[in-house]
């Protein structure tokens, strides 16, 4: 029997689409409520903090959820109500307004993403290749909306409501697609009447927890750092005199890298099965990236730490929800994908926060020395603790 009742051709067509839409918000964040609203880099990290932490609260009860009733309705519900929202910010972008709506929008978007990881660890497919395309689907819809929403952003002359209604069209174009593709899953529901282990009365190994959990504290540091480029950095090369579109175009490369590696990746994994060097191997280039910002005084600077940090994205992220899945028991998978989206998205939620507080306090340099430096010490700490306990993982 299928368990997840959707073809993973459905779930990549709605993270692509998700994808695009939100590819028109979250880039044009910080720059326009520091710009247009004329708020502090602190108010903005602020924002993003409240964002993202709605997110990891909407991550967490989707994941619970997900185990225990029918995710179709709940699928179905959070994508029609995250449309309903995006429609409302075609006409109320103002201040604190457009503060207050992104907050709900990082709930619904927690939600959505939970959900379509947890359906896709009920493929029956290998969980590298699901989790690998997800990524690809998700950055392919980045490269199309980056290279729009920079220029539209500056046609628009800082008016945020066309990006909106391109956002509610995608998003009402998503909903249509779990409506009529995303069937019914009573498997959830029959679990108990079938003999097989409710979620509450599951033991997972004491090693599986300790490596997804240390995958989890290693999550919070690598996207609080990330997200530097995804907010602060945008001010950063923007004060320096490289444009906006300059900017965007940095995220039209890295969609488009994140898809060849992906590609390639999904190539190798066919004869190489390494899935915890991959992801040492991401989280180094993904700190080396900031080291290489310490330098980085011209547009080709920028370019060439982006390349290096697209490398360890696509090499280490994708990586550990497909290794999390595996160490997770079939009863709580979906607990355990909501719990990884949740620690990403706390992440998410310090990065901006974090920045903006370092960036006043001292320097944008000090501030790529803390990220580069952090990351590579988390890394150790992941290392060492696959190297002692991965010997008595039991995987699913």
């Amino acid at each position: 029997m299928n368990r997840q009742g959707v073809e993973l051709k459905w779930l990549l067509l709605g993270m692509f689409l998700g994808s695009i839409g939100n590819s028109f918000v979250w880039p044009l964040t910080t720059i326009y409520i520091h710009e247009q609203l004329h708020e502090s880099l602190t108010v903005s990290g602020i924002v993003l903090l409240f964002y993202s932490g709605a997110n990891v609260v909407g991550s967490y009860i989707s994941g619970m959820l997900f185990d225990r009733t029918n995710p179709r309705k709940l699928m179905i519900g959070g994508t029609l109500l995250a449309t309903v929202v995006m429609a409302i910010m075609i006409f109320f972008n103002g201040w604190p307004i457009y503060g207050i709506l992104l907050t709900v929008i990082g709930f619904f978007n927690g939600w959505i993403i939970t959900m379509v990881n947890s359906f896709a660890t009920r493929s029956g497919r290998d969980g590298r290749y699901v989790f690998n395309m997800l990524y690809f689907a998700n950055n392919l819809g980045m490269v199309i909306g980056t290279t729009i929403v920079g220029p539209l952003y500056q046609y628009a002359k800082g008016n945020v409501s066309p990006m909106f209604l391109i956002t509610t069209i995608l998003y009402t174009m998503f909903s249509l697609v779990v409506i009529f593709f995303f069937k019914d899953n009573q498997q959830t529901a029959e679990k108990n009447d079938d003999g097989e282990t409710g979620a509450a009365d599951v033991k997972i190994p004491q090693s599986n927890l300790w490596i997804s959990w240390i995958f989890f504290i290693a999550l919070v540091v690598i996207w609080t750092m990330y997200e530097q480029w995804a907010s602060n950095l945008s001010v950063f090369m923007t004060d320096q005199g490289i444009s906006m579109t300059k900017y965007s175009l940095l995220w039209t490369l890295n969609g488009i890298l994140i898809v060849v590696f992906q590609l390639g990746i999904t190539w190798l994994n066919r004869w190489v099965n390494r899935p915890y060097a991959q992801v040492f191997i991401g989280m180094f280039t993904i700190g080396f990236s900031f080291v290489l910002l310490l330098h980085a005084h011209s547009y080709s600077w920028f370019v060439a730490a982006m390349v290096i940090l697209t490398i360890g994205e696509a090499t280490a992220l994708p990586t550990m929800p497909a290794i999390v899945n595996s160490l997770s028991p079939v009863a709580v998978k979906g607990k355990y994908q909501g719990i990884l989206n949740a620690f990403s998205s706390i992440g998410k939620a310090i990065g901006p926060l974090f920045g903006g507080l370092m960036i006043e306090a001292t320097s944008y340099h000090i501030l790529f020395i803390i990220c580069a430096v952090s990351i590579f010490v988390m890394e150790i700490i992941v290392f060492l603790v696959v190297k002692i306990k991965r010997a008595k993982v039991v995987e699913y």
